[in-house]
């Protein structure tokens, strides 16, 4: 296989909270970064405050649930920069906790579009663009959750799609073997975010309680995708879980 180093990434969710992190972080090593999300507004904000960043930090309004959208993301990502060395399929919804029976349809399947489905049309392209560049190959890292592996209560629409996360990282990662394209997953656990602010409240616990819990610098987990981003093709992580340590999952499960 033909070694080259990483060039350009792609980003999805990069408007907000672990994309705009992973972005900033990417392209302060140098990469070109590819901004992927729904409010141009917002991709050119964070575009904005990575100005003084060696690397390059292009916004490209994209939705990940649309299809013929994906496509054109990463039509314009090899236009513009010849090639996608990553993707980072990050793009992402929790919806309001629910009793099971009284989740609406429509609610289940707007987060299985964007969790899910999101997710598979992005690795698609992304396969597609990796498996016919040269030199060949690409890396390609899935936002998992630490809901993977055990769920918090009501929030059935969000644990079944991280489990699905899993099962398309796992099938990729092997389906992408005979044409240098890696997969891994990275689970995280209470990332300082918007997403996260009610943490600092209180949520509910398995017990039925409701209580704070530790949150930890969104730079930590940027910093791991970048590691996870930065191998040579020949080396993969499979499975990182980066978490606030002081988050109660060890015993959660």
């Amino acid at each position: 296989m033909a070694d080259h180093s990483p060039r350009t990434a792609v980003v999805t969710g990069a408007g907000s909270g672990i994309g705009a992190a992973v972005a900033h972080a990417l392209a302060g090593e140098g990469w070109t970064v590819v901004l992927a999300g729904r409010r141009r507004d917002a991709l050119e904000q964070v575009a904005a405050r990575g100005g003084g960043l060696p690397g390059v930090l292009d916004p490209v309004p994209a939705d990940v649930t649309d299809e013929a959208s994906v496509r054109a993301l990463f039509d314009r990502a090899v236009e513009r920069h010849g090639r996608v060395d990553v993707l980072f399929n990050n793009a992402g919804t929790f919806p309001p906790a629910r009793d099971l029976d009284t989740i609406p349809l429509e609610e289940w399947n707007a987060v299985v579009a964007v969790n899910l489905t999101g997710a598979f049309l992005c690795t698609r392209e992304a396969f597609r663009v990796m498996r016919g560049q040269q030199p060949r190959g690409g890396r390609i890292i899935n936002n998992g959750s630490i809901s993977a592996h055990a769920p918090r209560p009501r929030s059935v629409a969000y644990t079944a799609t991280k489990h699905a996360i899993t099962g398309l990282t796992r099938s990729t990662s092997l389906d992408g073997r005979a044409y240098d394209i890696a997969c891994g997953q990275i689970d995280i656990g209470n990332a300082a975010t918007d997403m996260t602010q009610a943490m600092a409240a209180g949520v509910p616990q398995a017990d039925g309680s409701v209580r704070p819990e530790p949150r930890m610098d969104v730079a930590d987990v940027a910093r791991a995708v970048l590691y996870m981003a930065g191998l040579p093709l020949e080396a993969n992580v499979a499975t990182m879980t980066v978490m606030a340590t002081r988050m109660p999952f060890v015993g959660r499960g």
